[in-house]
């Protein structure tokens, strides 16, 4: 198993993590802001922070709901953290709810999840009412983080928390005091899927702190550390790495304003970590190079990558002060980038190292709190995803010639089940291991590799296996191809012909006719063809600019794809 190289804070639970965290890091910044006046920042301190949450979760065990489920669904902003935190950490069982989700859905899942209160801000004013009007949930409170004051029967966040702090000022102790217990469930997270589709993951306070350790024991981040919030933070993979993880290590957190403006919150926050899924990085990648060669310095920094890569052999390290320059485009500060929620195209990373930015690929599931396996400066293998966590075990099971069979995980951080699905869980959990659904390999290093995820891979009438994603990210290295979706088209002898669907960027082809393109990108293809065994050749392709369908934290749906192009 995989040794912790960093000392860390031990935690029971997340209340034991705040009061802990918050002895050790109460006067460091836990938030930024803008304010109105360029270039001057509003701060919240990790006292402030746990301050808020005291006294909110002191009015919400006043108002009745100690053991209750309590909703929380908004954009990234700080009256969600607070929320989610005075729900879990003495209230009752959080249930953090994906923000993209159509009127519909949400109904649906307050219904599944049988919330009694719920926290959201001003966007779902009329899913809320709608609901209220016509009782069909248990939600009893209706919780508004953006009201001053209490609106006929909608609460105000902010109004509660004042009414809270008056409470604990006469010294209602009731939520300070409340016990936790680390084993039960403390959150209610559903997968991503249509409703119907989408699997209640209960999770303990265990779950999580044991990940939460995990992390701080092999990848090093301090309160000076600031952290920006990206992905959204319903999805576990932000709300554990990209939220508790900073709260829990004293370092600050900012909010991105929107992916239009990723590069220019870097710099104006002065960010020194993110974390996000492969195609932001990969973009980001692709944009330095071009601003370099645009700059006419692209041989230049090839001649520094070659310089300052034989350098590093004998453990001199100059590329940040080589690629200042770079550096200084990205803010000057990045101290780590995490990529996870897909396969991180190595050249990326390749690419990002080269240049002095540490970039580190970790996978996990919802179902594991979520980090399985991640890299750090010790363990770092181009195209793995590094080595387990190290309360983790993992197994490889059935595996075919190559070495490559389902992924299997045991340890303190899975999941305690599906809610309500013993059938679902019996399928996942067996004899304690976590069935992953994902194919994969370990080296003899220990190293762990993912191929795909096994509803996806392609077997073909000879018993070979093609996994798509391995010929998407090859596709996706094509000149002014955005993204790429890979298929099996069932063919009338039982087979599958290999297609692939294509988004082009109109910005790099705008003055090219589509036939003419479409020409232009079939070459490049029969390129990427050329590289791979005969039986993996694409052999039809759909060319489109329009963007794949994807989840909220950009996974592709590869059903709802399949479907469109099996019209």
């Amino acid at each position: 198993m995989r040794e912790p190289i960093h000392n860390y804070m031990k935690f029971t639970d997340l209340k034991d993590m705040l009061k802990k965290s918050g002895e050790a890091f109460g006067n460091r910044p836990a938030y930024i802001f803008k304010t109105e006046e360029k270039g001057k920042f509003r701060e919240i301190t990790h006292k402030e922070f746990r301050e808020d949450i005291n006294h909110l979760g002191t009015a919400l065990m006043d108002m009745g709901l100690k053991h209750k489920r309590i909703a929380v669904i908004a954009n990234n902003r700080y009256e969600w953290g607070v929320a989610y935190l005075a729900a879990v950490t003495g209230v009752g069982i959080v249930v953090p709810l994906d923000k993209a989700l159509p009127d519909n859905e949400i109904e649906n899942l307050v219904i599944r999840s049988e919330v009694e209160a719920i926290f959201y801000s001003n966007q779902y004013d009329k899913i809320m009412n709608k609901m209220k009007e016509e009782g069909n949930t248990k939600v009893k409170y209706f919780i508004s983080m953006d009201l001053e004051k209490k609106e006929k029967d909608i609460y105000s966040q902010k109004e509660l928390t004042e009414k809270g702090k008056q409470l604990v000022e006469k010294g209602n102790r009731e939520f300070l005091d409340a016990e936790i217990n680390p084993e039960s469930m403390g959150i209610m997270l559903f997968t991503s899927g249509t409703t119907a589709m989408a699997k209640a993951v209960t999770l303990s306070h265990k779950n999580i702190t044991t990940n939460l350790m995990d992390i701080a024991s092999v990848i090093k981040v301090d309160e000076t550390h600031r952290f920006l919030s990206f992905l959204p933070l319903h999805h576990t993979f932000e709300c554990t790495t990209g939220f508790l993880y900073p709260i829990s290590k004293g370092a600050s957190i900012a909010f991105c304003e929107g992916i239009r403006h990723i590069a220019d919150n870097i710099k104006e926050f002065q960010i020194t970590t993110m974390i996000s899924v492969p195609i932001l990085f990969e973009n980001m990648y692709k944009k330095v190079m071009k601003g370099i060669e645009k700059k006419g310095k692209l041989e230049t920094v090839k001649k520094g990558i070659k310089i300052s890569n034989f350098l590093l052999k004998f453990g001199i390290d100059i590329r940040k002060k080589i690629f200042k320059e770079i550096h200084g485009n990205l803010g000057g500060k990045i101290k780590i980038f995490v990529a996870g929620g897909a396969a991180l195209d190595p050249e990326t990373e390749k690419g990002f190292n080269e240049l002095g930015f540490k970039l580190y690929q970790g996978y996990g599931l919802t179902e594991t709190s979520p980090v399985i396996a991640a890299e750090d400066d010790k363990y770092q293998r181009l195209g793995s995803i590094g080595k387990p966590l190290p309360s983790l075990e993992v197994k490889i099971d059935d595996p075919n010639e190559e070495g490559i069979g389902e992924l299997l995980v045991k340890g303190p951080s899975i999941m305690l089940g599906y809610y309500n699905n013993e059938e679902a869980t019996k399928e996942t959990l067996k004899d304690g291991w976590l069935y992953t659904g994902d194919l994969a390999k370990i080296d003899k290093d220990g190293y762990l590799f993912i191929a795909g995820r096994k509803k996806f891979v392609i077997v073909l009438k000879n018993g070979k296996n093609i996994y798509p994603e391995e010929l998407e990210t090859l596709i996706n290295k094509i000149e002014g191809v955005k993204e790429s979706f890979v298929y099996g088209k069932p063919e009338d002898d039982g087979d599958y012909k290999i297609c692939a669907k294509i988004v082009y960027d109109k910005e790099v082809y705008k003055t090219m006719e589509k036939e003419e393109l479409k020409k232009l990108i079939w070459q490049e293809v029969k390129k990427v063809n050329k590289t791979m065994p005969a039986y993996k050749y694409i052999r039809e392709m759909i060319l489109t600019d329009q963007d794949l369908i994807k989840t909220t934290t950009q996974k592709i749906k590869r059903f709802e794809e399949m479907k469109l192009v099996l019209k």
